[in-house]
């Protein structure tokens, strides 16, 4: 764990204007953010309709229980894909630092609203790591453990026992999975001007100087800034 992690990427910048707005995402990077969203979604509905019985109705979106079979893995591949895409833009802004564990202790006063009372933090806090470390864990649980259940394509590399273990691991994965992406999805809406950043790509520089103010200050420095338009 280090006291300096690589905050600053490619495209950030502090765009003067009234009010001034900070560039937090470019376009490829809201693009894999919301083609990983919609795969995931899409995924959760789709595996729970095979998984429960009671949820079988759900198939029809897709076209039928075959349709939906067919369909599973292969938006299982695009999640993949696309979140890996994103994993290398943001990974090193995600590593731990120890700035995480003073926020995670005063976990109240985030809670609560009280963010003067915080450490100044980069360009993201502990919980929002948390969700991106533990995204990249399940997603590769779900790639390794669904190719061993892949049937049409790889049913005769793996024996019974190793397929029956890997219908294990990816439910759990899948759930688990499920339940990081409603905290994530909540952890947006309640944090106010967070979605902007993924429908527009920038932020308001109040909203950076109160939840990232270290970001925002190091883009200052390095006189990171852009003409408006």
């Amino acid at each position: 764990m280090s006291d300096h992690v690589e905050e600053i990427q490619p495209g950030d910048a502090i765009v003067p204007g009234k009010p001034v707005t900070v560039n937090r995402y470019g376009p490829l990077a809201r693009l894999n953010h919301w083609v990983t969203a919609t795969s995931l979604i899409l995924l959760a509905i789709s595996g729970l309709a095979l998984f429960w019985p009671g949820l079988f109705f759900l198939t029809g979106l897709f076209g039928g229980g075959q349709n939906t079979r067919a369909f599973h893995p292969w938006i299982g591949v695009l999640l993949f894909v696309s979140f890996f895409v994103f994993f290398f833009q943001l990974w090193r802004a995600n590593l731990p630092s120890r700035v995480d564990i003073v926020w995670l202790s005063r976990i109240r006063d985030v809670l609560g609203g009280h963010e003067e009372r915080l450490p100044e933090l980069g360009k993201y806090n502990a919980g929002q790591k948390f969700i991106f470390w533990a995204m990249t864990g399940l997603i590769l649980l779900l790639i390794v453990s669904g190719i061993g259940i892949w049937d049409q394509y790889f049913a005769g590399y793996f024996s019974i026992t190793a397929r029956r273990i890997a219908v294990l691991v990816h439910s759990i994965a899948a759930v688990l999975i499920i339940c990081v992406f409603i905290l994530h999805v909540y952890a947006a809406i309640w944090t106010r001007g967070t979605l902007r950043a993924m429908t527009r790509g920038t932020v308001t520089g109040g909203w950076a100087w109160r939840h990232h103010r270290k970001w925002l200050r190091e883009l200052a420095g390095q006189r990171k800034t852009r003409p408006a338009k």
